[in-house]
């Protein structure tokens, strides 16, 4: 059976489709990516470098101060929910304590570097960059301040 459509003639077009196109989809990307990263002004040394809550560029955990990291998405409603409130942190414990939020569809490599499972994700590192807590899910402000200061910042 040499028609159109027998086995023979289906079996060589899925194999031909098959072997073209993902080998040309990774060709895409291998090459757009230092080019995007390049352009978005994304690093790519060993230092993970993000944009905390002010849109300042920091280093996660932030070297000699207690640092919170919420890593989530802008697209997130949880984590839509607590940007007002990491913005009101961040100002009130500006120079005593980091408040940094990551958002991970950005920052995608933070998600395995942190081991994140759900968003939103809240770390809590003490001043030698030791992770001392990990909550996931909605944190309210009262919770994120009593840890705090369990952690010693007032």
């Amino acid at each position: 059976m040499n028609g159109i459509g027998s086995p023979v003639e289906q079996k060589s077009r899925f194999s031909m489709a098959r072997s073209t196109y993902p080998r040309e989809v990774k060709v895409r990307r291998a090459f757009l990516f230092p080019i995007v990263a390049l352009i978005a002004g994304l690093t790519l040394n060993w230092a993970f470098l993000v944009k905390d809550v002010t849109a300042q560029v920091v280093e996660v955990p932030v070297k000699g101060m207690v640092t919170m990291v919420d890593l989530g998405a802008r697209s997130c409603i949880p984590c839509k929910m607590m940007e007002p409130i990491l913005e009101k942190l961040e100002r009130e414990y500006r120079g005593r304590a980091a408040i940094v939020f990551i958002d991970i569809s950005v920052y995608r490599d933070s998600a395995r570097r942190f081991g994140i499972r759900a968003i939103p994700t809240q770390i809590f590192f003490d001043k030698e960059g030791r992770e001392v807590y990990r909550h996931m899910g909605f944190m309210s402000e009262r919770d994120i301040v009593a840890q705090l200061r369990k952690m010693g910042v007032e």
